[in-house]
């Protein structure tokens, strides 16, 4: 049996070539959705990649949804802290709604996700957190004041897992995506989409396979230095 890994999200964009990254690279891959279950079945029927169904900003379900899995997969050693969502608005037409739906599976979800198999990793002496951040995060984002202050967020929980983990062997690190050619971004029109790309000096949008590598890269041995980090994967659009 090798490694395993838990990808949350795991089974559409970015998620789903994380998830078929992890197991070109020798993982057991567990993937979660949050609520297509026909797309998540077609998945695993293309990729034999089992798929698990809870919803991530509740610690209860992600707790037993974690115990399933390390029960028929077994013990989980790498977490893709994956799951996201957009509740887009000016901050002025925000409402505490549209802030607390985002804060519970962003931010919250990652807590949720990485805290029940906590105890495991330092007990084996060895684990891999890989939080899915963003760019907006790094520079915020006009109309996503709740998504950018996640994904912000979620950097200071990788630095500080980071130096909690160290001893034990666990590394936390985060990839920050610029803007990708997914699903929900090719649905957008074209003249935004080019708007979109105007704005990236690589001249294309980047590509899932993309950050796929960059989490095969940070789930492997030869990271195990890498700790505490930020890859930004944007196509030079944002430095830090």
């Amino acid at each position: 049996m090798g490694r395993v890994a838990l990808v949350t999200g795991g089974s559409r964009g970015i998620g789903e070539a994380i998830s078929k990254g992890l197991k070109a690279a020798g993982f057991d891959v567990a993937a979660t959705y949050a609520g297509n279950d026909e797309a998540a079945a077609k998945f695993t029927e293309e990729t034999g990649i089992k798929t698990y169904k809870w919803n991530v900003g509740s610690y209860e379900e992600s707790k037993a949804g974690i115990e399933k899995v390390e029960a028929e997969i077994g013990p989980i050693d790498v977490v893709v802290a994956n799951a996201g969502i957009t509740r887009d608005a000016p901050f002025h037409k925000m409402t505490p709604e549209q802030w607390q739906q985002v804060i519970d599976t962003n931010l919250t979800g990652v807590f949720n996700t990485v805290h029940p198999v906590w105890p495991g990793m330092r007990e084996r002496k060895f684990g891999r957190v890989i939080v899915i951040s963003s760019i907006n995060g790094q520079k915020g984002q006009f109309g996503q004041v709740n998504y950018a202050a996640t994904k912000a967020g979620d950097l200071g929980i990788v630095k500080s897992l980071a130096q909690e983990g160290a001893r034990a062997g666990i590394t936390a690190n985060a990839i920050c995506p610029g803007y990708i050619a997914t699903e929900m971004v090719m649905a957008v029109p074209e003249k935004v989409r080019e708007s979109i790309i105007a704005q990236i000096p690589a001249g294309r949008l980047g590509e899932p396979e993309e950050i796929a590598r960059c989490v095969a890269f940070l789930a492997s041995d030869d990271a195990g230095f890498i700790n505490g980090s930020t890859i930004s994967a944007n196509g030079a659009q944002f430095f830090v």
